[in-house]
């Protein structure tokens, strides 16, 4: 099991997350920045647990962020 965290307040919305791991991201229609769907917001930061099966898609989008504002970490 992992846990996504996104800092989405320095989101600038280029949709490269939403592009990985459509089922995990959106844009907002509110503001145009990506949300994590079904994240926990705590501090100005959302997170999410993901099964195993969700990594590596939800890494590509991590790794395509522009702003590094979404990081996984592998739980025990």
């Amino acid at each position: 099991m992992y846990i996504i965290t996104q800092q989405r307040a320095k989101c600038i919305g280029c949709n490269a997350c939403v592009e990985a791991a459509d089922y995990r991201w959106r844009v907002s229609r509110k503001d145009g920045k990506c949300t994590l769907i079904g994240g926990i917001e705590k501090n100005n930061f959302y997170s999410k647990r993901i099964e195993d099966h969700e990594y590596e898609d939800n890494a590509l989008a991590a790794k395509n962020c522009p702003v590094n504002i979404i990081k996984i970490t592998k739980l025990n």
